[in-house]
């Protein structure tokens, strides 16, 4: 029998969370939401029990572990409740808003013996674990430099549709906590950590508590320093982009895709010959579920060997600590913003 899995949420990242869940051969066996039209609509979509009380759901059977969908804010409290079930926890990013309570998630997901993973799914896409590997390899020489932009476009609806985005409570923030953590733990995964930030956060477009851009400067344990922006005041919204320079050349990744080598030594294959990690910087509804797909693949394997996955909770909390860094100091500069 496949493992079964449970869905916290019930919103847009729920509906791409079941998608990747049935293509990676797992089994769909009930759903969760404050909303229960959307949690029975789900389940006549895909199958599976709803439940309004979440207590219900955690005890419903077979299930062995849970993706959880839910306001950011709610994470640790979601997944704290369904390891002390004995339940596996696969949670989208970031782990919470805070790191403290991202921490209690993670000690007891420890103490209760179970597997906790984090959905950052750029740690298996193909280009940029290719990527990985030529860096740590010393592809690049000494890394001196980098640039990342993370310059989306979200209409004023994204955020007066929602009761929780681009709040300080539920988002803990907005621009850089929400779309533009995934490119801190790229970032932290490509080159290590970061000991040093400065940071600017302003709300320039949208009627929200939090910012819709987020400015940093990053210092990295390696010597290496930083740029990074996360907007979504940026009409039409463009891909992501990461540039690296070290001593032996740069690369260019675009979405999740590695476009230029321009290196002292070309490396055949590096650059991507095709289509994948192609995303869209103006929705948040995900079409292709390929990469949350591998992140749901590599869980179940680490249920059923024991092996870390991909993002565990210790990980996820590192571009979080980086998150709060950066509103911290965005405040002691005068920025804008938490």
């Amino acid at each position: 029998m496949p493992l079964q899995a449970g869905f916290v949420g019930c919103g847009n990242i729920t509906d791409t969370h079941v998608r990747a869940a049935r293509e990676a051969g797992v089994g769909i066996a009930a759903f969760f939401g404050r909303d229960p039209q959307k949690a029975e609509a789900l389940a006549g979509r895909y199958g599976g029990r709803a439940f309004s009380r979440y207590d219900d759901f955690l005890a419903y059977r077979p299930m062995d572990f849970v993706m959880i969908g839910s306001p950011s804010g709610l994470h640790a409290e979601h997944g704290i409740a369904a390891v002390e079930r004995g339940l596996h926890v696969l949670v989208e990013k970031p782990i919470d808003v805070s790191t403290v309570r991202g921490e209690a998630l993670v000690a007891t997901a420890e103490r209760a013996g179970v597997k906790l993973g984090v959905l950052f799914q750029d740690r298996l896409q193909p280009d940029l674990v290719r990527l990985r590997d030529f860096a740590r390899g010393g592809g690049l020489g000494r890394v001196l430099v980098v640039s990342a932009r993370v310059k989306w476009h979200r209409p004023p609806e994204y955020y007066s549709a929602s009761r929780w985005r681009g709040t300080l409570a539920l988002d803990g923030g907005a621009a850089l906590v929400n779309q533009g953590i995934h490119t801190v733990d790229l970032l932290l995964w490509l080159l290590g950590p970061v000991v040093r930030v400065r940071g600017l956060t302003a709300t320039l477009l949208h009627a929200i508590e939090a910012e819709d851009v987020a400015l940093a400067l990053l210092r990295f344990a390696s010597g290496a320093l930083g740029t990074l922006e996360a907007t979504t005041v940026a009409f039409p919204g463009y891909p992501r982009r990461v540039e690296i320079s070290g001593t032996e050349g740069t690369v260019v990744v675009e979405g999740s895709r590695v476009v230029a080598a321009d290196l002292r030594a070309p490396v055949p294959g590096l650059v991507s010959a095709g289509d994948e990690g192609r995303t869209s910087a103006a929705t948040a509804i995900v079409a292709d579920a390929t990469p949350h797909r591998r992140m749901v693949e590599d869980f179940a394997r680490a249920i059923t060997t024991g092996a870390a996955p991909a993002c565990d909770g210790r990980e996820a909390l590192r571009s979080l600590s980086v998150v709060e860094a950066v509103y911290a100091a965005a405040g002691r500069d005068g920025g804008a913003g938490p």
